[in-house]
């Protein structure tokens, strides 16, 4: 396994096996709240995997033993005045969108508080994996903001626009149980696993064809929201990039011959 740092509060580990990279959030003296240098790391850090066709899935973690972000560093932006809010703004959207175009399946393990746009980092990430410590929720209307990391837009995509409003407008928290019940996380794992339940997740699916992989979530992500003619002209596209590559051939040849592919990846 190999490391690499993308400034003081961010930890790229490339596992040696399996294709799978660990962004890790690692301000844990701030309970991993996302300061504007913070907020850059993560962007750049993406932006390095996003690149690196060895990667085939991305799993978002945690240093920190109670909490997987408590989103943005309140304590930072109380000294902001409206000019430094205004440029900060782009910075820290960089961070979520640098999560959400990841161009290869992303698993977010939660323990402890996702809260505001620590969630929202959750909610950039294909699926959700947490533990029974996990407490969840976009408390942004009880300090006079909104949602500003796709929280507005990525919760109802997950549970419907109704169940999004009451808790944007109540800014409550969910645990663990209910946030499984009701859809806000995907897997409910026991207390202490959500690490290691997310990178074994992680590990199934980099087994697979990277470029099927790739084109398999730009046709999800792509094709969501349009009309079912559209989402199937966009899955159309996707086949194709697809159909006459490299992976395709040895995918088929390897079923054939009743042996593990050796993905070319191209």
């Amino acid at each position: 396994m190999s490391e690499e740092r993308f400034g003081e509060f961010v930890l790229v580990r490339r596992h040696e096996r399996g294709h799978v990279a660990e962004l890790v959030l690692d301000r844990p003296k701030a309970m991993n709240a996302v300061s504007t240098e913070m907020a850059r790391s993560i962007a750049g850090a993406c932006a390095a995997l996003g690149e690196d066709r060895d990667v085939r899935a991305v799993v978002l973690t945690s240093s920190h033993e109670r909490a997987f972000c408590v989103g943005a560093d309140l304590k930072e932006r109380n000294s902001f005045s409206d000019a430094d809010l205004v440029r900060q703004r782009p910075v820290a959207r960089g961070a979520y969108t640098g999560v959400l175009e990841l161009p290869v399946p992303t698993v977010a393990a939660v323990h402890g508080f996702a809260l505001g746009g620590g969630f929202e980092l959750a909610l950039s990430c294909d699926v959700i994996v947490a533990d029974r410590t996990a407490v969840v929720g976009l408390p942004e209307v009880s300090v006079g903001v909104i949602p500003g990391g796709g929280g507005t837009q990525l919760l109802p995509r997950r549970v419907g626009a109704a169940r999004a409003a009451e808790l944007i407008f109540t800014a409550r928290r969910v645990e663990a149980a209910e946030a499984r019940g009701i859809g806000l996380v995907d897997q409910l794992v026991e207390e202490g696993r959500d690490r290691e339940e997310a990178l074994a997740l992680a590990s199934r699916i980099a087994a697979n064809s990277p470029v099927g992989l790739r084109a398999a979530k730009r046709a999800l992500r792509l094709g969501h929201g349009l009309d079912l003619p559209a989402g199937l002209e966009v899955e159309d596209a996707a086949w194709r990039s697809v159909a006459f590559s490299g992976d395709r051939a040895e995918g088929v040849a390897a079923f054939n011959e009743k042996r593990s592919p050796q993905w070319p990846g191209e």
